[in-house]
């Protein structure tokens, strides 16, 4: 490892003030986040109310807030912007996150102080584009997700004076850094207004027979089989296999995707992604990624890319066959309260009796295993062998051991493997 490299930041999502304290409880650095009104976050469910608590939780843990303000405007936003600069005035945030030239220039006349980040949906993906936001006054830029290894490397050497923010984690996207008019073509939902439908994930029916006109007779055919036809669908971006590479090149920020994610991806992704750079300054030399990639896996996932890391990726960054999550583990909920030798669990899984739990505690890696053999509906209190999340707020009440009660506050996740049982 390189002399003088600091940690960088980690950078968690948060789509709800529950998300954002599940990020900070497993070792989050700092979250972004965004109101549905004025951002790609459409689907947030935070409010102002929501987010100003949020703001104040995150400071007094010494953590960071972003606020996400990137929208590309049309002449319909520009009024409310001016609601929105007394908003973030109001909440003090610590930065905002911009991808629109005009906005960027609208917050930074109306508050001078407020750092300003340049999101991923700006495309910048050269040191030229750098060094123009850094002249323009940004603080940070979010490199596009087309950036290479080898490129990024570059930026990071040439622009000294800016800080850069990379994506090692989630979701990809078949367009540039998610300048896509596919959802808006298909279901009226733009993309870039943060509505999008993700169409490339759909299943098409298809039979198609293609001739590139410099190679005449040459027949390339697409043809739907029993699978379906997926013919956009990315793998997911997962770069801890080289995450020691990233971790002596010194920059900034490393960013999870995953605004609309569940509590459990929330809590993996901050507790695995923590535990590993921690693991690599402590002890570079003998850092290995094998026992985080494992971990990863058990997030929900449609197999792991490493994107454009070494460069434009081939076909194994797709997969045309289906859309669905390669892992073997199911999401069982998270703690609602830890009381009385009993935990009180927001189900999202069904679970039964004899099904074997892992409890993923924010103080220690390894998680903690049990086995139902009691359990309780959180509506009537009545003893159940079985429950689902059928109904709106399904909670269920699980014993624990009072020995090892402590090392489970609320907001801790669970899971279990698919079928549950030993």
């Amino acid at each position: 490892m390189k002399k003088n490299i600091e940690k960088p930041e980690l950078l968690l999502p948060a789509g709800s003030l529950s998300k954002l304290k599940t990020a900070f409880l497993y070792g989050a650095d700092a979250v972004y986040a965004g109101t549905p009104e004025m951002s790609l976050r459409a689907k947030s469910h935070f409010h102002t109310e929501e987010m100003e608590e949020g703001i104040r939780f995150a400071h007094d843990a010494g953590k960071k807030v972003y606020l996400a303000l990137n929208l590309f405007s049309h002449n319909k936003d520009i009024e409310r912007l001016g609601f929105f600069i007394k908003t973030l005035k109001s909440l003090n945030p610590d930065g905002v996150i911009v991808s629109d030239p005009g906005i960027f220039q609208y917050v930074k006349k109306e508050i001078p102080s407020m750092p300003l980040h340049i999101s991923t949906q700006a495309n910048v993906c050269s040191r030229l584009t750098t060094d123009f936001w850094k002249n323009m006054g940004a603080k940070l830029c979010v490199l596009g997700r087309e950036v290479s290894f080898r490129e990024a490397c570059e930026i990071r050497e040439k622009c000294r004076d800016i800080k850069l923010e990379i994506f090692i984690h989630g979701a990809m996207c078949i367009s540039y850094s998610g300048r896509c008019l596919m959802s808006a073509f298909m279901a009226s939902r733009s993309a870039n207004q943060g509505i999008c439908a993700h169409s490339c994930r759909w299943k098409y029916k298809s039979r198609l027979v293609m001739e590139e006109e410099l190679r005449p007779g040459e027949y390339l055919t697409m043809e739907e089989d029993e699978h379906g036809s997926y013919i956009l669908n990315s793998k997911d971006l997962c770069l801890m296999q080289k995450l020691d590479k990233i971790l002596q090149t010194g920059f900034d920020s490393l960013k999870i995707e995953g605004r609309n994610k569940s509590q459990y991806y929330v809590a993996q992704t901050a507790r695995v992604y923590r535990k590993a750079i921690d693991d690599y300054f402590e002890n570079a030399a003998n850092w290995t990624s094998g026992l985080y990639m494992e971990e990863l896996k058990t997030l929900q996932n449609r197999g792991y890319t490493t994107g454009f890391f070494d460069g434009i990726p081939d076909s194994g960054a797709q997969d045309y066959d289906d859309t669905s999550s390669k892992s073997s583990w199911r999401n069982i909920g998270y703690v609602k309260e830890n009381k009385d030798g009993y935990l009180i669990v927001d189900l999202r899984n069904k679970i039964q009796k004899g099904d074997k739990i892992e409890l993923l505690s924010p103080y220690k890696f390894e998680p903690e295993t049990i086995i139902i053999d009691k359990m309780y509906d959180g509506f009537d209190g009545s003893p159940t062998e079985t429950i689902a999340p059928g109904r709106e707020n399904q909670t269920v009440k699980i014993p624990i051991n009072p020995k090892t009660s402590a090392l489970f506050p609320k907001l801790t996740v669970l899971r279990a493997f698919a079928g549950g049982k030993l």
